[in-house]
């Protein structure tokens, strides 16, 4: 889900400015949340990969250090990198997942949205200060791979969330998949889009996903243009910071579509922002972890349908990881048009403890692989 920026003179900078008011002792917090844009100067982005590569994740490989891509496909695709910017080069003789378990309909297979994940020997590493989130360890544990599979004939039009192991203990597997999926809530459209994130200031681990519920909608974009139109929530489960796989509790829906998302809201991504009123490192973003302490966290999503141009990236903001979500105001983060010059983004990911997002818009060769900064700056965040 090789570098060839151009050159151009004009720039333009979108700062995204949240202010975020300090608690009250004794009620609830009340978040006011402002843009600000910036106008001159930043150029429109060119494909880090100039190959379809849709819906990626990014993770570092603890033992080597080396920047690793994973993406949609019939099979899951593989990219590296030396770092999160690039540059990246194109793995075709990977084949990280060569079957996506008997649940599925088997190789070759629709296997969409790969999120991989580093789990540490010691799951107490899971809390830790170096904003590395799930990536940190010493290179003795292992990688766990979620994932989107196309469910077998006569519900071939349906996915559900699973999960595989690398056998190998490399990052690129091959990963074995677990005997039964995740979650597969078949009467609701079934699920897609998986997202592991570690809480830093409780190095509780997380699954979040999203609800298909389009899948079984009426028809139109995609598939849920027609009223009455289905919910598409997105849900945050618990799970064992050990195995990553085996639940805690039951999921909580944190966000879902409203009008103004079209047919769907998915690709849920969530990272962690430290309060600058706790004496930390400014700038703590971190994919699957900050460092601690008290501080929001903020939820991309993408809505509209993947195949037209209001396809965006947007995000939400909360106090507590279980919500409530805020949309902020303003519009989508990256957008169709805007000053990166990219039609229909989605799918954002970000890279742990990077201060990098990547994600997905159309190329000639199909959906590539992009990327942007996203830094935060005191009380601002910037998307550049």
């Amino acid at each position: 889900m090789l570098p060839l920026f151009i050159p151009i003179s004009c720039v333009l900078l979108l700062l995204l400015t949240l202010r975020l008011y300090p608690r009250s002792a004794s009620s609830s917090t009340a978040t006011t949340i402002t843009i600000t844009a910036v106008q001159p100067r930043a150029q429109p982005k060119a494909p880090l990969l100039p190959f379809d590569f849709p819906d990626p994740c990014v993770i570092q490989d603890p033992a080597s250090g080396a920047w690793y891509a994973f993406a949609t496909g019939s099979n899951v695709q593989a990219a590296t990198a030396p770092s999160p910017q690039g540059p990246w080069t194109y793995l075709p003789q990977a084949d990280p997942l060569p079957h996506p378990g008997n649940w599925t309909a088997g190789p070759g297979s629709q296997t969409w949205a790969p999120s991989v994940h580093y789990l540490p020997s010691d799951s107490s590493k899971n809390n830790n200060n170096n904003n590395h989130g799930d990536e940190d360890g010493n290179g003795n544990g292992t990688f766990i791979m979620y994932y989107s599979g196309q469910l077998a004939a006569p519900q071939s039009a349906l996915h559900c969330v699973g999960a595989a192991v690398s056998s190998s203990g490399s990052v690129l597997g091959p990963y074995s998949p677990l005997p039964s999926p995740l979650a597969c809530p078949l009467d609701q459209g079934g699920a897609i889009d998986p997202a592991g994130f570690v809480d830093p200031p409780t190095g509780k681990r997380y699954l979040l996903y999203k609800v298909d519920g389009n899948a079984l909608g009426l028809g139109g974009e995609c598939n849920n243009g027609v009223e009455p139109r289905r919910q598409t929530p997105i849900v945050l489960q618990e799970v064992d910071p050990a195995d990553g796989v085996s639940f805690v509790g039951e999921g909580v829906v944190v966000f879902d579509r409203g009008e103004e998302d079209g047919a769907l809201v998915e690709a849920p991504d969530l990272v962690f922002y430290r309060d600058e009123d706790q004496e930390v490192e400014e700038g703590s973003w971190g994919g699957g972890g900050g460092g601690g302490g008290r501080g929001r966290y903020v939820l991309f999503y993408s809505n509209h349908c993947w195949d037209g141009p209001r396809y965006s990236v947007n995000y939400a903001v909360a106090e507590n990881i279980t919500g409530p979500y805020e949309r902020v105001d303003g519009g989508p983060v990256i957008r169709t048009g805007d000053r990166f010059n990219i039609t229909a983004p989605g799918g954002a990911a970000a890279a742990p403890g990077a201060r990098w997002m990547v994600f997905h818009g159309n190329c000639p060769a199909g959906r590539c692989l992009f990327g942007a900064d996203m830094e935060a700056q005191g009380d601002k965040v910037v998307v550049s």
